[in-house]
């Protein structure tokens, strides 16, 4: 599909060959429960073949049922730690989760401008545990600073609705084309709408441009509630792209992982489940379903084959 976004050519050193692995950066705090955050984007982007530079940029005070606090990084150190590792590696993609502040979104933001061309996957989590002026003041700063610099932005349907389309009124929720407008607004070009919930009992995930919807995904509902989820779709599709595959594929292949992330998720502690990114390592069979691991021949995909198969949740 045309302008869609691609893995860029590295600036300087040697084209990520047979035997090296693409490089993605991945700015996020440090999850403690191990469900999401750098926990989730580092398990994820390795099982799809990623070399993975993590830039923490903060730390959760969490378990498997709760937000309790978080604990932000100073702009410096986060900044420090980048251009660090990025002036001895060439990255093919960044990933952006939740950092904490609006001062480190100014710092990621700037070297994201300054790696102009290479893509930026930018996931929105809930942030409802939160104080509420705080998340107002970081939404404002994501939408000024950041979303200009986001090649695709990712979160749960709700979210990016009350986030973008505040003010909406009217008896239907607003569209995945809806979302994606308001995302463009702010100079987005791609909008990935997850947890849409369909009128017959299914959700839905849509891969969205202000123009047109290019994809659909449908699951069935699932029982169980996850946390981290976000952050493992966003991290897988940040380092399949950094890999190579156009848009469509890498947005379906993400999907998939997803959902046999799910599908062997596990209850660790007292909370909800937690996704089994690396469900593929317990299982014999489970190399051929590793995203990264094969493309079929003919990787395009149309609104009516995405995902490849049937899923439950």
């Amino acid at each position: 599909m045309p302008d869609t976004p691609a893995s860029s050519a590295p600036a300087t050193g040697e084209q990520p060959g047979e035997h090296s692995l693409p490089c993605v950066m991945t700015f996020n705090t440090s999850d403690p429960s191990g469900a999401g955050g750098l926990s989730a984007d580092i398990t994820a982007m390795s099982s799809a073949s990623a070399h993975v530079l993590p830039v923490v940029t903060g730390a959760y005070v969490r378990d498997t049922s709760d937000i309790h606090d978080h604990i932000a990084f100073d702009e410096e150190a986060v900044a420090d730690q980048a251009r660090c590792a990025l002036e001895d590696m060439t990255v093919q993609a960044f990933k952006v989760g939740f950092v904490g502040s609006p001062e480190n979104l100014s710092a990621i933001a700037e070297i994201t401008t300054d790696y102009a061309e290479v893509p930026v996957i930018t996931y929105m989590p809930d942030l409802s545990w939160w104080d509420e002026m705080a998340i107002e003041t970081y939404l404002d700063a994501c939408a000024e600073l950041l979303l200009p610099q986001t090649t695709v932005l990712v979160g749960n349907h709700s979210t990016l609705c009350r986030w973008l389309l505040p003010e909406w009124e009217g008896d239907r929720a607003p569209s995945p084309r809806d979302v994606a407008r308001a995302a463009a607004v702010h100079g987005v070009p791609y909008t990935l709408v997850t947890g849409f919930n369909a009128a017959d009992q299914y959700l839905e995930s849509h891969l969205a441009s202000p123009e047109a919807v290019l994809a659909t995904a449908r699951y069935e509902r699932f029982e169980a509630t996850f946390t981290g989820a976000g952050d493992t779709l966003s991290a897988a599709l940040c380092a399949l792209i950094a890999g190579g595959s156009d848009l469509q594929s890498a947005c379906a292949e993400a999907l998939t992982y997803l959902d046999q992330c799910l599908d062997a998720g596990f209850q660790p502690g007292m909370g909800h489940a937690v996704p089994d990114r690396l469900f593929w390592a317990h299982d014999d069979d489970g190399a051929e379903d590793t995203p990264g691991a094969e493309t079929p021949p003919d990787s395009t995909l149309d609104a009516d084959a995405f995902p490849l198969d049937t899923t439950r949740h």
